[in-house]
């Protein structure tokens, strides 16, 4: 299914300050596709029990208990500012069963750059339809820095079957989850973005 437009800016501002979080005033000269809300401001595992598709909330596995630790990946620029703007937000549909690391620097040879998690959270948050079973996504541009470089775990989004530690209440629910960066799974693309403002 393909994925549907976004709404302007300042509808993408009225969603969320309508579910309950407290924002700055959009700035006038704002400009993008994506309203993306700095993970200073409100954390990503804060974000998650926002999410929803039909009646199921979203939810943070039970092992990402350091979701907050990781920060934008090396290379990625993240603005500054508590809110900024993505352009063309894709969910990098041709590049499931490859892996992050197979594929991030392709992303970056064509020009785009890799989606951050909070990125990924606040796309969904705004067309929930993006987060769709067997065409989910991962956001290889947040990575938790280590001593020795960077954890091996990358976050992603996707639609959880109920099973194991999840439980059968979650099934259908969408799943803040992580993959390794050199795993391929069929029904993870690797999602990015055209720029940032």
């Amino acid at each position: 299914m393909p994925v549907p437009a976004l709404p302007d800016l300042p509808a993408q501002h009225r969603r969320l300050t309508d579910l309950g979080l407290t924002l700055p005033a959009l700035p006038e000269d704002l400009d993008g596709d994506l309203l993306v809300v700095h993970p200073r401001l409100v954390s990503t595992a804060r974000l998650v029990p926002l999410l929803a598709l039909g009646d199921r909330r979203g939810f943070v596995v039970e092992d990402l208990t350091d979701l907050d630790e990781f920060g934008a990946a090396p290379g990625v620029q993240v603005p500054e500012a508590d809110l900024y703007a993505v352009d063309t937000p894709d969910r990098g549909d041709e590049h499931a069963d490859r892996s992050p690391d197979e594929v991030d620097p392709r992303i970056r040879a064509a020009g785009r750059d890799l989606m951050t998690v909070a990125e990924g959270v606040c796309w969904a948050l705004q067309s929930p339809e993006v987060i769709e079973r067997n065409h989910c996504f991962m956001t290889t541009g947040s990575r938790r820095p280590k001593a020795s470089g960077l954890d091996a775990r990358v976050p992603a989004l996707w639609i959880s079957n109920g099973t194991g530690r999840d439980g059968r209440d979650r099934k259908d629910a969408p799943k803040l989850g992580w993959c390794w960066a050199g795993n391929r799974h069929t029904w993870l693309g690797i999602a990015s973005v055209g720029g940032r403002s």
